[in-house]
């Protein structure tokens, strides 16, 4: 009776209730499958930490690696994501070589990747939800606000989609917001152990995209910007700014020294970067690529394109974008001084993103759901846009307020579509249209048309990759763990079933939680 008594004094707990719908979020979208090459390399790499493979096989080179020291060839990327895969590798690794695997291991989705989805996932959604509610909370925003800012992040945003394919981009905005919450706990409290640990995870940050230093910087402006509007001036400002970069800066060496020595590991070189050694390699094999590859583009392609075009913009991958820039325009003038230096820090980010990337060759990320080097820093601006609606709802009118429901109740919709299929379906699609094309469209005509079994009467099959089986079993079926299983073919028949059980048990408690949760806050407001 005691432990029915405490798990029903648990779920009348909001903090509980939105970490388990974080992690239900991240068990419904699940394909099993790590969704992009990238992360591929990644995870290959921190296989390679505890087996005898190499972290990039040979077969695999030229497409993909570089050579460094000693002629080995080495993977692109940094080791932070490789880092967090690691554990759960090891353990999918193990089970992979279970008996009771033995007839399906070497079959797509792998139990390895299965695993390193699930528990990566999981973990990161659940982590977010939490540091997410602490850091609105610093903001003075009420709890049912703060609850309702967390759950559009997970639900409204690409957050969602980056829950499913297992890019980086999660794992940075983790570290990113862990950094900007205990900077701005020590802001407002003065404790140095909040300082410590809010540096060392925007430096961790460094060891997974070595442009994450733009999101360190956007830290010290936000606690700059918090210290100039609320804190003192004179003599105890510079005395605040200076324990700051004091504390902020060792840790931030640190870090750098750390991404440094891998640099040498792998390249014999404390200052190159396999950005730089890649270009070489590159323009040797291609001599008509400009000296300037691979920052070669048309820089106004790059931004114009983040911002604009059909096939990227953040505005429509990221549509509480629009509602932050309407509140922005017809609320300013009430948001505390916290709000607004947050509003000036992440916005400068994410032009510093835009930027930076504008004249990369694949400014976009190549093959991506919308611009993914820009995607984390959008997140970051739309953070606090569902908490201040709430705050100035009776403020700002009810047409303003109806007219910001419906975009959030859009995001919500453009976000579930974008994990209804495998990333790449538009991506091919697109390669035989006449541009520009409107993806996020494109997406919904997609799913209407696989839902009423029209996909080749329409068109919209006519792209595929005849000579890769892999893509064509990923495109052709709902992105999800139980129908990929049953795609295949090649699972038992009663794990398939298992499995559309629990997905479908896994709908129903998300479904069940977000009611409670709705239930719980109705009362306490």
């Amino acid at each position: 009776m005691e432990l029915i008594a405490g798990l029903r004094a648990w779920l009348t707990q909001p903090v509980f209730l939105v970490a388990l719908a974080g992690a239900l979020i991240a068990v419904v979208v699940q394909s099993g499958d790590l969704g992009s090459s990238d992360a591929a390399h990644r995870l290959q790499v921190a296989h390679s930490l505890w087996t005898s493979e190499p972290p990039v096989f040979p077969n695999e080179y030229p497409d993909f690696g570089v050579r460094g020291r000693g002629g080995r060839i080495q993977s692109y990327y940094g080791i932070g994501q490789s880092l967090l895969f690691l554990p759960a590798d090891i353990v999918g690794g193990l089970l992979e070589r279970l008996p009771a695997f033995a007839k399906y291991n070497g079959n797509d989705p792998a139990v390895r990747t299965i695993v390193v989805c699930y528990a990566v996932s999981v973990f990161l959604n659940v982590a977010t939800a939490l540091l997410c509610l602490r850091f609105l909370a610093l903001f003075g925003f009420s709890r049912i606000q703060a609850i309702a800012g967390t759950l559009a992040l997970l639900l409204a945003t690409t957050h969602l989609f980056y829950a499913q394919v297992q890019q980086e981009n999660n794992f940075i905005f983790l570290l990113t917001l862990a950094g900007l919450a205990y900077q701005f706990e020590w802001a407002r409290t003065g404790s140095r152990p909040a300082l410590i640990a809010g540096s060392a995870a925007l430096g961790l940050n460094l060891l997974t995209r070595i442009t994450t230093g733009l999101d360190l910087l956007a830290g010290g402006l936000f606690i700059l910007l918090v210290l100039l509007f609320e804190g003192p001036r004179g003599r105890l400002l510079w005395a605040r700014m200076r324990q700051y970069a004091a504390t902020a800066a060792p840790v931030y060496l640190l870090f750098g020294i750390f991404d440094r020595l891998y640099q040498f590991y792998r390249f014999g070189s404390f200052w190159t970067t396999y950005m730089r050694l890649t270009a070489i390699e590159m323009r040797q094999r291609d001599p008509s690529l400009p000296a300037n590859f691979p920052f070669s583009g048309a820089i106004h392609v790059g931004f114009l394109g983040a911002l604009f075009s059909p096939e990227k913009s953040i505005f429509l991958f990221d549509p509480l974008m629009v509602l932050t820039v309407l509140l922005a325009m017809v609320a300013w003038r009430r948001f505390t001084p916290a709000v607004k230096a947050y509003f000036v820090a992440m916005p400068a980010m994410l032009l510093a993103y835009v930027c930076f990337y504008a004249r990369y060759f694949a400014w976009a990320g190549d093959w991506a759901w919308g611009d993914r080097y820009v995607s984390t820093a959008a997140q970051f601006v739309v953070l606090p846009a569902v908490p201040l609606l709430l705050q100035y709802r009776s403020e700002v009118g009810r047409r303003v307020v109806a007219a910001c429901a419906a975009i959030c109740a859009i995001s919500v919709v453009v976000q579930v579509a974008s994990v209804a299929f495998w990333l790449s379906l538009e991506e091919y699609q697109i390669q035989v249209m006449q541009r520009p094309v409107w993806v996020v469209a494109l997406r919904f005509e997609n799913i209407a048309g696989f839902a009423l079994g029209k996909m080749q009467a329409w068109g919209l099959y006519r792209f595929l990759p005849l000579d890769d089986a892999w893509d064509q079993q990923h495109i052709t079926c709902w992105n999800f763990l139980p129908f990929q299983l049953q795609h295949a073919g090649v699972a038992p028949e009663w794990v398939v079933r298992l499995t559309f059980v629990l997905w479908f048990g896994a709908i129903a408690a998300l479904a069940w939680t977000l009611m409670r949760l709705w239930q719980i806050l109705r009362t306490q407001s």
